[in-house]
């Protein structure tokens, strides 16, 4: 079956694999589309890093080295069923939680999985990914979206990322949360904000951002830092009291330092971004103002949740999706355009 294999850095490959075959309790999918996320360009332009395998050391779970099937933000349909497998039928459109973990270590016997100690993803780690013609996952991973439209259905993973920090930060209905950085986390973060019923303020810089962030309807305001000062102005917007939480969505410390001082006495800072290097923190402010600082990666058992908000109509991710590719253009109009235009795509997706 036709594949795109990563073999390490600014190579990738249209190849020829062999076909997964399915064994009891998994499920062989056909991607539809496939999502291109900020890891997928990290690895492609600097080279492999963990959880990526290399050439010579394998991944602790997949065991497998370098070159991988790339893709782990995917949608598909189902065609073939394993041994014991219930819940789906052959014809189910269905996305991916590209999870590989242990489940032995103690974060995942505590049921946080997303932070097993070999945590790997499907698509980055092994065991196959989205731009392939087939893909065997485990039935756990598997989740039914009914009608949603699959180039949006390649959505749900990174839209589940955004939900999971929203949730661990407890933000609800009524709550003033100001949002760093409208990229693409930035502005799912905010529409499930905006889904709950939560107010949601996004400091963007980017003119194209700024303006996905307005026309989608999801940012409530959208503060540019170069025009005003953003912790002033959200204090003005919430008659003196501050934000009630900040998710951090950019991986930049002057956002960082920006969301720390508009958050009230008692508010929440969620940190979803991951930094290129270990950011620093204005750790006074943080104690004098009793402020909880939490950290979110991925996600956990949110998955349901989140195709309900789609199901029901409360996250319309159809805007996000900004241009659609074929795998044999993945690297030209997906990687180069994201590393050249960025600021004018939220989601580039690809069928194989």
């Amino acid at each position: 079956m036709k594949a795109a294999r990563y073999h390490g850095k600014e190579d990738l490959r249209i190849e020829d694999v062999p076909e997964p075959e399915t064994r009891p309790g998994t499920v062989k999918i056909r991607p539809a589309w496939t999502g291109i996320c900020g890891s997928d360009l990290h690895l492609y332009l600097e080279g492999p890093f963990p959880p990526a395998p290399s050439e010579t050391q394998p991944h602790p779970l997949s065991g497998e080295t370098l070159p991988v099937v790339f893709g782990h933000e995917f949608s598909g349909v189902v065609e073939e069923l394993g041994e014991g497998v219930e819940g789906l039928a052959v014809g189910d459109a269905v996305v991916v939680e590209p999870f590989m973990v242990c489940g032995e270590c103690p974060p995942c016997r505590d049921g946080l999985y997303n932070a097993c100690v070999k945590m790997g993803f499907i698509g980055i780690s092994g065991r196959g990914g989205g731009l392939a013609e087939h893909v065997v996952v485990e039935r756990r991973w598997v989740h039914p979206v009914g009608d949603v439209p699959l180039d949006q259905a390649a959505l749900i993973e990174p839209l589940a990322v955004a939900y999971h920090g929203v949730r661990l930060s407890g933000a609800q209905a009524g709550d003033t949360v100001l949002v760093g950085g409208a990229g693409p986390i930035g502005l799912l973060t905010c529409a499930v904000l905006h889904a709950i019923g939560a107010r949601a303020i996004v400091t963007e810089v980017s003119g194209a951002r700024k303006a996905k962030a307005l026309e989608t309807g999801v940012a409530d305001d959208v503060l540019d830092p170069r025009e005003v000062d953003v912790a002033a102005r959200v204090l003005e917007l919430t008659d003196g009291r501050g934000a009630d939480v900040a998710i951090e969505c950019s991986g930049a410390q002057p956002v960082l330092d920006t969301l720390t001082r508009a958050l009230k006495a008692g508010g929440t800072l969620q940190i979803v971004a991951l930094f290129s290097e270990p950011p620093t923190l204005d750790v006074m402010t943080v104690l004098l103002r009793e402020l909880t600082i939490k950290g979110a990666i991925g996600y956990a058992d949110d998955h349901p949740a989140v195709i309900r908000l789609v199901q029901e109509g409360k996250v319309d991710l159809a805007p996000f999706v900004t241009s659609r590719i074929a795998v044999e253009d993945v690297v030209e109009k997906g990687y180069r355009e994201l590393i050249d235009h960025k600021d004018d795509h939220v989601k580039i997706v690809v069928s194989v």
